[in-house]
């Protein structure tokens, strides 16, 4: 039994160079504390003063900048063919069709044929009126040169009846110098001749009156001809309108009847697609519809290729809340589109040169737009900010910022509006 342990004890110098190692170590440790607490003393400011910490890795920051800013707005097109003709019946009757749908058609080719007894049998009655027209005018050149015939006849008889009494005053007048013919004979042979003369003048006035009678009915039935023609060229027309082609190369869209169905005048048959003049058709929201107008600019992107183009044309009206906008291509239409295709529409509104600007993000909604997180150090400091003109990409910086300064773009709503923000590692 062991009573204590005083026999297990023993004494232990004190050596003078141990102590100096274990002062040095224990000095060593000092030091290094005072050093890691100088250099750890913002961080653990900003710890104190912070309300909130969040990881750094799960943000998205961006830094504001002096450049150009480009106002624009990104919309969705859909492409449309331009030109989209509708043919309809010309004349009621029945049609038949020489095309389907989806079939490629050229210009001028026979689409459909209607089968209208009432024009064919109206242009035969025309061409018979025409022919029953000409034949009347023949027979009026005829009978005016029968007419003038006779006229120079009676003429002529005139002027010899006229030659006859001036012999006859003239022997008159040699009998009256040799008193061989007395004074009546003498004054019948003048009345004769005065007779004479005057059936003369007269004949030739009524020759002349006839002729130009004559004439006048000739060109008065020669227009009757010309305004017959007229008819028939017409009636003609609408014969040679039957046969329904079309007016453009493209491709056969829709067919809205079936083949030896009856049709009316005016009744649509056949929709062709002009596919060499695209347009593309977009909706604009309702609160940018006051920024775009016709020859606006735009630029349509097809994969990895953008076009030039611009506004054409724009609705007054208001759909949905959107307004539906024409976009043509400005350096003609691209190969390889093809219609209802979407396509991506980045219409530029406005263009500002040397304005302060930041990466717009989701900051701009949890904010509101009326503040932003700026960093310092590792804190995210709440600053209320002034916002202008944005852009798809970017925002233009009215206020509370300056260049240089970086901001979380991502989304701040999870800060739930805490003035300060601790960022970890």
């Amino acid at each position: 039994m062991i009573r204590d342990v005083a026999s297990m004890d023993r004494p232990v110098e004190h050596s003078p160079r141990k102590s100096w190692t274990k002062r040095l170590v224990l000095g060593g440790m000092l030091l290094a504390v005072l050093i890691a607490a100088v250099l750890l003393a913002p961080s653990f400011a900003s710890w104190f003063q912070a309300e909130r910490s969040f990881d750094r890795s799960l943000l998205r920051f961006a830094t504001v900048e002096r450049g150009d800013l480009q106002r624009e707005l990104s919309v969705q097109g859909r492409v449309v063919a331009a030109f989209h003709p509708t043919t309809s019946s010309p004349a009621a009757g029945l049609v038949g069709l020489r095309v389907q749908a989806g079939d490629v058609v050229t210009r001028n080719q026979v689409l459909a044929v209607v089968d209208s007894p009432e024009a064919t049998a109206l242009l035969n009655q025309e061409r018979s009126t025409l022919q029953s027209l000409a034949a009347e005018l023949e027979r009026e050149r005829i009978q005016t040169k029968q007419e003038n015939l006779s006229n120079r006849q009676a003429v002529d008889l005139a002027r010899v009846e006229l030659e006859a009494a001036t012999r006859a005053m003239d022997r008159a007048e040699r009998s009256r110098k040799e008193g061989i013919v007395n004074q009546v004979e003498y004054e019948e042979a003048q009345d004769n001749l005065r007779r004479s003369q005057l059936a003369l003048r007269h004949a030739e006035q009524d020759a002349g009156l006839e002729a130009e009678r004559l004439e006048f009915e000739i060109h008065n039935r020669e227009i009757q001809i010309e305004r017959q023609r007229m008819i028939v060229a017409e009636a003609g027309r609408r014969v040679d309108e039957l046969e329904i082609r079309s007016p453009v190369d493209g491709l056969v869209s829709r067919l809205d009847v079936d083949d030896h169905d009856p049709v009316t005048p005016g009744q649509p048959l056949v929709a062709v697609v002009d596919l060499s003049a695209f347009e593309i058709e977009v909706m604009i929201p309702e609160a940018y519809a006051d920024d775009v107008g016709p020859q606006t600019e735009a630029e349509v992107r097809n994969g990895s290729e953008i076009y030039n183009a611009r506004i054409a044309s724009i609705s007054p009206e208001v759909e949905s809340n959107q307004v539906r906008a024409v976009v043509t291509f400005a350096d003609g239409v691209p190969d390889g589109l093809r219609q209802n295709q979407r396509l991506s529409v980045r219409l530029l509104l406005e263009s500002r040169d040397s304005v302060l600007k930041v990466e717009r993000g989701p900051f701009i909604d949890a904010g509101g737009g009326r503040y932003a997180y700026v960093i310092s150090g590792d804190s995210a400091i709440r600053r209320e900010i002034e916002l202008g003109v944005s852009s798809v990409r970017e925002v233009e910086v009215l206020g509370g910022l300056k260049e240089g300064d970086r901001i979380v773009v991502s989304d701040t709503a999870r800060f739930q509006r805490a003035e300060n923000i601790y960022l970890t590692r």
